[in-house]
C-alpha cells in the first residue's frame, strides 16, 4: 500500500493543505465519487468536485469517514424537512434585523471562522427553535463553500444574556438530537469550539439535555465562561478580532450583524436551490 493509499484509509490532516488541483486531491475525489455512484442512493445535490471536497476535508481525506459523513448529511436533510426543506432567509429577516447573528470579519489565530449568536434577540413569540436553527444551517451552508473554513473549521460564541424559560421550553429532546447531530457527524464542518457566555443557572438543564448526545471530543470543546467572561474569552480569541461589546477592538456587533444579514439575503437564490431539491 502506497503512502497516499494509507492516508486515504486513516486520514491525514496534511492533505488538507493541498491545493484543489493536486493529483492527490483529484484522486480522492474520484474514489469517493465512484463509491457514491456504485452505492444505490439518491444524491439530490449532485456529486461535483467542490461538493465532494468539503466532505473529504472535513474528515482529513479518510475516504470511509468522508463517505459516511456525506451519507449522514443527506440522511439528516431528509429526516429534518422542518429545517432543511425551505431555506428562505427572507422569512427570517426580522430575526436577522434584530441582531441575533453575525460573523467576525477576521478568523481566529487558528484560521477558524468565528460565529456569534445572541439569545436575547430571539423573540420566542415570533420565532420557533426550528426557525432559529435554520439561521445556523443557512450560515453553515454558505461558509462551507470556503476552502479555508473547510480546512480550519468554525468556532461559535453563544451569548446567553436574556435566556429565559420561554427559550428553554423550545429546546425539546427532538431538537436537541438535531443540534447534536449537526455538531458531530451530519455536516461537513469541523466544530473547533463552542463558547457560552452570560449563561444563567437555569440554562444548565438544557445543556444537560444535549450533552449526552455529544462525543467526548466535542464535550471538551465546549467552554462555559459565565458572566465574568472577558478574561477567559480573551484566552481563546484575541482582542483585535472581537467586537467592542465583548471587550475587543474590532467592529461593533451591530455592524457585523448587518454585514452578515446582507450577505445571507443576497444568497437566497442559492439557498432555495439547495433546499428545494428532493
Amino acid at each position: 500500500m502506497s503512502e497516499t493509499q494509507a492516508d486515504f484509509v486513516t486520514g491525514n490532516p496534511k492533505l488538507n493543505e493541498l491545493p484543489d488541483h493536486s493529483p492527490v486531491v483529484k484522486e480522492a475525489i474520484q474514489i469517493i465519487r465512484q463509491k457514491a455512484e456504485t452505492e444505490s442512493g439518491h444524491w439530490p445535490l449532485g456529486l461535483s468536485d467542490d461538493f465532494l471536497l468539503r466532505f473529504l476535508r472535513a474528515r482529513d481525506f479518510c475516504i470511509e469517514l468522508a463517505f459516511k459523513l456525506m451519507k449522514n448529511y443527506h440522511k439528516w436533510r431528509k429526516e429534518c424537512p422542518e429545517i432543511t426543506a425551505d431555506l428562505r432567509p427572507s422569512s427570517l429577516l426580522n430575526l436577522y434585523n434584530a441582531g441575533y447573528h453575525g460573523i467576525l470579519r477576521s478568523r481566529d489565530a487558528y484560521g477558524s471562522k468565528v460565529l456569534i449568536y445572541r439569545i436575547e434577540k430571539w423573540d420566542t413569540q415570533h420565532f420557533t427553535a426550528y426557525e432559529v436553527f435554520q439561521i445556523s444551517l443557512i450560515t453553515s451552508e454558505l461558509i462551507v463553500k470556503e476552502a479555508e473554513t473547510q480546512r480550519n473549521g468554525i468556532k461559535a460564541i453563544f451569548d446567553l444574556q436574556g435566556w429565559r424559560l420561554a427559550h428553554a421550553f423550545q429546546i425539546t429532546p427532538t431538537i436537541a438530537t438535531r443540534i447534536a447531530a449537526v455538531m458531530t457527524d451530519s455536516f461537513p464542518l469541523k466544530v473547533r469550539g463552542i463558547h457560552l457566555i452570560n449563561e444563567p443557572l437555569f440554562f444548565y438543564p438544557v445543556y444537560a439535555l444535549i450533552k449526552p448526545f455529544l462525543p467526548e471530543k466535542m464535550k471538551q470543546r465546549i467552554h462555559l465562561h459565565g458572566s465574568n467572561y472577558i478574561p477567559t474569552l480573551h484566552q481563546h480569541f484575541s482582542e483585535n478580532i472581537l467586537p467592542l461589546e465583548y471587550g475587543g477592538t474590532g467592529s461593533s456587533l451591530t455592524e457585523l450583524c448587518r454585514e452578515w444579514t446582507d450577505c445571507v439575503m443576497n444568497s437566497e437564490d442559492y439557498l432555495r436551490s439547495i433546499s428545494e431539491r428532493k
